[in-house]
C-alpha cells in the first residue's frame, strides 16, 4: 500500500504544479499510468529469464480556445526532475497550440468527479508461483510467460476531476508441446492465485497433450457440431468488439453489429454481455476524463447499451459514458449457462472440441460473418470421447448463427482471460467468458 500512497502523492504534486502554471483560459487533463511487474519466461519447463519492470508515465493534454495537443512524458521518480519535465512539456504544447485548427468535436467534461479504487488483492509470491509451475511441468516441454504485479492509473483535470485506480493481477500464458510439434495453449489468470485452480487448469492442458500423440484426423468441409472453449469464444467476441458496440460505428453504419442494433437480427436469449467495469482491472474512468459505469451491451440476445466516447457524443448528440477513444470494451463479462464443465463431451456427443481459434477476420462484415482457423488442441469427439486431434481447418460462419440460432448451451463455469499484451505496458483488458456448445459450425477447407 505504501507504494500506492507515494504514487498518488507524487501524481497530486504534479497536478498542483500544473494548476499553478496554467494561464487563463487554458485547461488541462493529466492521465497517469504505472506498473510494478514481475516477468518470468519459461522454456523447456525451466526459468530462462526473470526480471522486474517499474515504470510510470503521464499524458498531458493542453486545451485553449477549442484547440488541443497531447504529450506523453516518462517519469523518473525524482520529484524535481519530473516537475521540470512537466513544465517543459507544458511550454512545448503552448507553442504547438496556435499552429493547430480548432476541433469541432472536442467535448470536455466540466464535472469535478472523484473516483478512488484500490484493489489490494494479495498477489501470489512470485517464487511460490514459479515453484508450482515448475513442479507441474516436470518432464514436459512447456513454454510460457508469467507476469504479475500492481497496475495503477490516474486522471486529473483543471475542472477538478480526480480519479485513482490500482488493481493487482497475474497472468500465466503457456503452451505444452508434444514431441510431434503439436501444442496445447492455455492460460491461468486473475486476482487471486489458487494452487487448486492452477492445478486443475494445468491438468486439463496435460490431458489434452496426451491426445495430441494420436494420428491426425482430416475432416471434409461441411457442418459439424462444435464446442468452443472460452479462449475460442473470446476470439469471436473480440472480433465483434472491433466497432461492434461503438456509437460512432453504429451511427456511421459501419458496425459489424449494425443489424443487431437496427433490430433486424438477434442473438440467442442465452447471450447476455456486459461491460463490467466494477471489480475489473480497468479503471472506472477514461483517459478523456469521463467516469465509466457498468453497461449492458447485449441483454438476452438483444442490443443494449453502446459505448460512447466524448467525440461521438459531440458529433451525434449522445451522452458520453466513459468509452475509450476506440469505443471498444475492456472489461467483458458474459453470463454463464447451465452446462456443467464435466458434461461438455457428453453433450457434444460427436463433433469438434475447439480450444483456440486464430487469424480471424470478417468475410462479410455487415452480416457479422467471420472466418478464421482452428489452432492448437482441436479434437474430433465421438460418443462423448476424444478420438483424435484434427488437422487445421478454416471456418466461415455468422455470429448470428454461432451465438444465435445454432447456440445450444453455455457452460456454468467461466474462465477469466486477461490480455497478455505487454506492448509498452501491461494491459488492463479482461474477459470473463463461458464455453459455448454449437449445433452447427461451418468448416470451409
Amino acid at each position: 500500500m505504501g507504494a500506492t500512497n507515494n504514487q498518488v502523492e507524487s501524481f497530486k504534486a504534479l497536478v498542483a504544479s500544473l494548476r499553478d502554471a496554467l494561464r487563463e483560459p487554458e485547461q488541462f487533463t493529466l492521465s497517469y499510468a504505472a506498473e510494478s511487474s514481475a516477468f518470468v519466461r519459461f522454456n523447456h519447463a525451466k526459468v530462462r529469464q526473470a526480471g522486474q519492470v517499474q515504470q510510470a508515465s503521464i499524458g498531458l493534454k493542453l486545451i485553449n480556445d477549442g484547440r488541443h495537443a497531447d504529450l506523453d512524458i516518462t517519469l523518473s521518480g525524482d520529484p524535481q526532475v519530473d516537475q521540470q519535465r512537466l513544465a517543459e512539456g507544458l511550454q512545448q504544447l503552448r507553442e504547438t497550440l496556435p499552429l493547430l485548427p480548432q476541433d469541432p468535436y472536442l467535448l470536455l467534461n466540466y464535472n469535478g468527479w472523484q473516483s478512488q479504487n484500490v484493489q489490494a488483492h494479495p498477489l501470489p509470491d512470485t517464487e511460490q508461483a514459479v515453484a508450482e509451475i515448475t513442479r507441474a511441468a516436470e518432464g514436459l516441454d512447456l513454454v510460457g510467460f508469467y507476469a504479475a504485479g500492481p497496475i495503477s492509473r490516474g486522471f486529473a483535470s483543471s475542472a477538478g476531476a480526480f480519479g485513482w485506480h490500482q488493481a493487482n493481477s497475474f497472468n500465466f500464458d503457456f503452451s505444452l508441446f508434444h514431441e510431434n510439434g503439436q501444442a496445447v495453449k492455455a492460460s491461468y489468470a486473475g486476482h487471486d492465485w489458487s494452487s487448486e485452480g492452477f492445478a486443475k487448469r494445468f491438468q486439463q492442458a496435460r490431458e489434452q497433450l496426451a491426445f495430441l500423440g494420436r494420428p491426425l484426423r482430416t475432416l471434409t468441409p461441411g457442418q459439424y457440431r462444435a464446442y468452443l472453449a472460452p479462449a475460442a469464444l473470446e476470439e469471436i467476441i473480440g472480433m465483434l468488439c472491433w466497432g461492434g458496440f461503438s456509437a460512432q460505428s453504429i451511427a456511421s453504419k459501419s458496425s459489424p453489429l449494425q443489424k443487431l442494433y437496427g433490430g433486424d437480427q438477434r442473438f440467442s436469449a442465452l447471450v447476455s454481455l456486459d461491460e463490467k467495469v466494477s471489480g475489473s482491472l480497468s479503471p472506472a474512468f477514461s483517459d478523456e476524463g469521463y467516469p465509466r459505469s457498468d453497461l449492458r451491451l447485449i441483454v438476452e440476445g438483444q442490443a443494449g447499451d453502446r459505448l460512447v466516447g466524448s467525440r461521438s457524443a459531440a458529433e451525434y448528440g449522445l451522452t458520453a459514458n466513459g468509452a475509450s477513444g476506440g469505443e471498444s470494451p475492456s472489461a467483458l463479462n458474459m453470463r454463464g449457462g447451465v452446462l456443467p464443465e464435466a458434461e461438455i463431451l457428453k453433450q457434444l456427443g460427436t463433433g469438434l472440441y475447439i480450444s483456440n481459434l486464430w487469424y480471424l477476420n470478417f468475410s462479410d462484415q455487415p452480416a457479422a460473418r467471420l472466418t478464421g482457423m482452428t489452432r492448437f488442441a482441436t479434437f474430433w469427439v465421438e460418443n462423448g470421447e476424444i478420438q483424435a486431434p484434427v488437422s487445421t481447418m478454416r471456418f466461415d460462419d455468422s455470429a448470428y448463427s454461432l451465438l444465435g440460432s445454432q447456440l445450444e448451451a453455455l457452460t456454468e463455469e467461466r474462465e477469466m482471460l486477461l490480455s497478455a499484451s505487454t506492448y509498452s505496458q501491461r494491459a488492463t483488458a479482461s474477459a470473463l467468458l463461458p464455453g459455448a456448445l454449437i449445433s452447427r459450425l461451418t468448416l470451409t477447407l
